[in-house]
């Protein structure tokens, strides 16, 4: 696991999310802010068992 951070398009604050880099590639998930509780789309791309991006949005 690999902690990541962003900030949430909903409330804006600084948020931080754990990320599975045991699978290489790109992977999209849905979470809820911490902060805010809002539904968040997640874009990761994983390389080397590393985070090489991620981008949180407001899930539809």
């Amino acid at each position: 696991m690999e902690e990541e951070f962003f900030t949430c398009p909903h409330c804006w604050e600084r948020v931080s999310i754990l990320v599975d880099v045991s699978r290489n590639g790109a992977h999209r998930f849905v979470e809820d802010c911490e902060v805010c509780c809002n539904p968040l789309e997640f874009h990761v791309l994983i390389e080397g068992h590393a985070v090489e991006s991620l981008e949180a949005e407001a899930a539809q």
